[in-house]
């Protein structure tokens, strides 16, 4: 379900006028080298808002520090953590900020 909120929150971002970059890589960079470990993050949104779709029953301290490790791999201050599992959309944002 995570994939079909995804296409329909960049068509809406779209409409919007936001450039939204989806299911983008993070390599993680240690000393002269670039470690290719599958991270992936579900939106970048106007190369400043990092944002992690979930479709579950709660959002638990495993899916902010998985946001978190997004953050500073990219270097990104501003996160979304969105789980469409709520009643009220609302009800499932969590906003993360990562200071460097």
């Amino acid at each position: 379900m995570e994939k079909t909120y995804e296409v329909c929150l960049i068509y809406e971002l779209n409409k919007m006028g936001l450039k939204t970059s989806a299911q983008v890589e993070l390599p993680v960079h240690y000393g002269d080298i670039d470690i290719p470990l599958g991270y992936r993050v579900d939106l970048i949104v106007q190369d400043c808002i990092l944002v992690e779709l979930k479709s579950t029953e709660k959002i638990t301290t495993l899916h902010e520090a998985q946001l978190l490790t997004y953050l500073k791999l990219s270097k990104i201050r501003l996160g979304l953590l969105i789980n469409f599992n709520v009643l009220h959309l609302k009800d499932g944002i969590k906003r993360l900020v990562k200071n460097f």
